[in-house]
């Protein structure tokens, strides 16, 4: 069963606290890395401890195991999100017992020759579960690699893939995926055997690359995705060509060819217009057949120059003569020379940020390495009608102080004034700010500051605030589900994120001790958020908070309600301890069981740290202690307590709905022809075999159906592992199998079964209600025939 945590006296229990962290070690300190390292940083700084400490290397010392195991625990934990928010906040007794002592580990050859294939490669970017998404749909153009750590034909193909990274650097993203760590991500895109190569490109469906496995193949496969075209100028179309870019404020970058000189081959033009897409233009000219057009740009052999937006062909002082061939460097020399983002001053910020939508980078001096990449934002979010500028705090420094920006960021303002913004925390990379920029303007999530903190006195509508800091990972992988939540609940509750590293007084002030805590302020209400760091977990909690799925006992309604239950009425009861981490990981899903059971039983909770004396005198020593009272009112204290290993919804609820009397009957061949078949009901039948997987999940769920449909529609089972003939001849193929036999007035034969395709209780009872609805006046009619 998973654990519980003995109740003890307050005193006692701070002293156990003290001793347990004064003996286990911090997990971030274990791994020798900061608490806001990235999941790749984590990952080098275990494997660098692996290929040292692993038992494997040292033979001879007794406690290696137990060293490396506790190592290898911190990784297990801090790779992943929702593990590494709940040790964060609730240290290891909010982990559960298996997690707490880890399991077990690889050999030292796994470490040194298979973990973390692309770890250290610079050119390869490792894409997880929480950016890839993002990534894909940023509007660059990514070759992924998914792979798997124990694949040979991965391990032979990763040198090439390499090379190929650093061939096609800056052309497009070249990524990869480890499927061993993100097994829930490659199954959702269909990835069944590595390594498996894709190309992704925006709003179109990702290619598979089944060719040979070298640099060339991949290099030829990759082009055919740059689509950006390399215009060839002559006498007929040079000057108008140049005319209109220049008027959308779009230079070009040509490359003339002649018989001595140097210009570039196609696919270096076609590589560096895909680089430049969006900033500049790329052409070419033939010398040997234009040469007076040649001439006339002072060209008398091979060469390639950048002509900026608004300069003139024949003042040559303004034009950029490049002296390599290489595209990389084309690209940085281009780049460089590119004019920089539009300056927004003290003077201009507010007028231009009135009514329009902007991506400001705020800078301190001097630029940022991601400065030049920053001229590319333009380019990819002008279909977005987002302009792009930046404001020197340096410069500006009341202007940033207003705004409360002490350090260099990116932020969008939505057009609704300069303090209607959120300020991007994701990766400083292009892709993931893209994806912010787009997602954030369609959002209604703002960044808050005391001037706009929702207080009591001004709250007229429910706010959800998500107190944070920019260096917790799990807090960064949370901002992205709140602007989704912030979508589905535009109109109905605000949002917004206060950075407690900046608020140090105003996150003291309601009693922040951990990042992320997400507070739902309703009126003089406060609830912490309690669940999966999901947009859906966020409208679950929101849903049950408009209308609450669990009673709060205190000890008077305990008695009154439970204790003094009606005659067949159930209550399940969760004893829990708010410091108890179990406990704090249990409640989302106690909430959503309560949901699945709505109108079964009833469900309460108990908190036993403000009740500590009533919950002794009920014999609770443990959190948390999950009880079930039958519906035996003679003997009201009479109930049974949950035993399972696990805690989750759907394990709570078969586990309830298996204490509950049976509604549905087993069916063999007499009762099935008896009473289905000749009988005057309606029913619903499942068809299942007892050595089925999805029949035994499918159990409690047509249970549920058939305390529903009592009354209306009878439920029957039917094992057709024991009643072979029967379920062949009503056309059983597979199992389980839902079928729906209306009685119309006659006898129905084996085959009048209607099939339903769901295993959902409420689908069910939706379609069947329908159908009975259809049936309801001819039934009518009958009866009046009858008579």
């Amino acid at each position: 069963m998973g654990p519980r945590v003995p109740a003890v006296p307050l005193l006692l229990l701070a002293a156990l606290l003290l001793l347990v962290c004064s003996l286990s070690q911090d997990y971030y300190e274990l791994l020798k890395v900061s608490r806001d390292a990235t999941t790749r940083e984590i990952r080098q700084a275990f494997k660098k401890l692996a290929l040292t400490m692993h038992p494997d290397k040292n033979p001879g010392d007794s406690e290696a195991h137990d060293r490396f195991l506790q190592v290898n625990r911190a990784y297990e934990v801090l790779k992943d999100a929702e593990l590494r928010k709940k040790y964060d906040k609730y240290g290891e007794k909010g982990l559960d017992e298996q997690q707490q002592h880890g399991g077990g580990y690889e050999s030292w050859n796994f470490y040194r020759y298979d973990f973390g294939i692309y770890d250290d490669d610079l050119e390869v970017i490792t894409l997880d579960s929480g950016d890839f998404e993002a990534a894909v749909n940023s509007g660059e153009i990514w070759f992924i690699n998914f792979y798997f750590p124990r694949c040979s034909h991965c391990h032979e193909l990763a040198p090439t893939w390499r090379e190929f990274a650093k061939e096609m650097d800056g052309v497009m993203r070249i990524g990869a995926v480890n499927c061993g760590d993100n097994n829930h991500l490659c199954r959702s895109k269909g990835i069944n055997s590595y390594p498996s190569l894709y190309v992704y490109k925006a709003g179109q469906r990702p290619e598979k690359f089944n060719g040979e496995r070298s640099k060339d193949s991949l290099v030829r496969f990759s082009m055919k995705f740059i689509t950006t075209s390399v215009t060839e100028l002559w006498q007929g179309n040079v000057f108008s060509e140049i005319e209109t870019a220049y008027s959308s404020g779009i230079g070009w970058l040509i490359t003339f060819c002649s018989d001595t000189g140097d210009c570039l081959e196609p696919r270096t033009r076609q590589k560096v217009a895909g680089m430049l897409d969006g900033l500049v233009k790329v052409g070419w000219m033939d010398c040997t057949s234009q040469q007076h057009l040649c001439d006339s740009f002072q060209v008398t052999s091979g060469a390639t120059a950048l002509f900026p937006p608004g300069s003139s062909l024949d003042q040559q002082g303004s034009v950029l003569w490049l002296n390599t061939l290489d595209s990389r460097e084309i690209y940085n020399q281009v780049i460089n020379h590119l004019p920089d983002l539009e300056l927004l001053t003290g003077d201009s910020f507010q007028r231009k940020l009135a009514h329009h939508r902007w991506l400001v980078s705020f800078t301190f001096g001097e630029k940022s390495p991601a400065s030049n990449e920053y001229k590319k934002l333009q380019a990819f979010l002008r279909g977005d009608h987002i302009q792009v500028g930046r404001v020197d705090c340096m410069s500006d420094l009341k202007l940033c102080q207003s705004l409360y920006i002490h350090k260099p960021c990116v932020a969008v303002f939505k057009g609704m004034g300069i303090y209607d913004f959120e300020i991007h925390h994701g990766k400083d990379v292009l892709y993931n700010i893209v994806g912010f920029a787009r997602d954030s303007v369609r959002a209604h999530v703002n960044t808050l500051r005391p001037d706009n903190f929702p207080s009591e006195k001004d709250r007229k509508e429910p706010w959800l605030v998500d107190f944070f800091a920019p260096w917790c990972p799990p807090c960064r992988a949370l901002l992205p589900e709140l602007r989704k939540a912030s979508i589905q609940l535009a109109g109905q509750m605000k949002f917004g994120t206060l950075d407690c590293t900046i608020h140090q007084n105003l996150c003291s002030m309601y009693n922040i001790q951990a990042y992320p805590t997400t507070v739902i302020f309703n009126g003089s209400s406060v609830h912490e958020y309690e669940g999966q760091h999901s947009a859906d977990g966020i409208l679950e909690f929101i849903q049950d908070l408009v209308s609450p799925s669990v009673v709060v006992l205190d000890p008077d309604s305990f008695n009154e309600r439970v204790k003094g239950r009606a005659e067949g009425q159930l209550w399940a009861v969760d004893f829990y301890a708010p410091w108890c981490g179990p406990c704090q990981a249990l409640i989302p899903e106690w909430r959503r069981m309560a949901r699945m059971l709505s109108g079964q039983i009833q469900v309460g909770s108990m908190d036993c740290k403000r009740f500590q004396s009533f919950c002794q005198t009920q014999g609770v020593r443990a959190y948390p202690e999950i009880r079930l009272y039958l519906g035996n009112t003679r003997n009201a204290d009479r109930y049974t307590s949950y035993n399972g290993w696990h805690r989750d919804a759907h394990s709570l609820r078969s586990w309830v709905l298996s204490s509950l009397p049976r509604v549905s009957v087993d069916l063999t061949p007499d009762s099935f022809r008896s009473q289905v078949l000749s009988g005057h009901d309606h029913w619903v039948l499942d068809f299942y075999a007892p050595w089925c997987g999805p029949c035994q999940h499918f159990a409690p769920e047509f249970e549920i159906l058939a305390r529903t449909l009592k009354g209306r529609v009878r439920a029957g089972k039917v094992d057709c592992q024991a009643h072979h003939q029967t379920c062949q001849s009503a056309g059983i193929t597979a199992y389980p199998t839902v079928r729906f036999y209306p009685y119309q007035g006659t006898r129905r034969h084996e085959h009048s079964g209607e099939y339903i395709n769901s295993r959902d209780a409420n689908v069910i009872d939706d379609i069947i209600t329908q159908r009975l609805q259809k049936l309801a006046p001819r039934l009518q009619n009958k009866h009046k025939d009858e008579l």
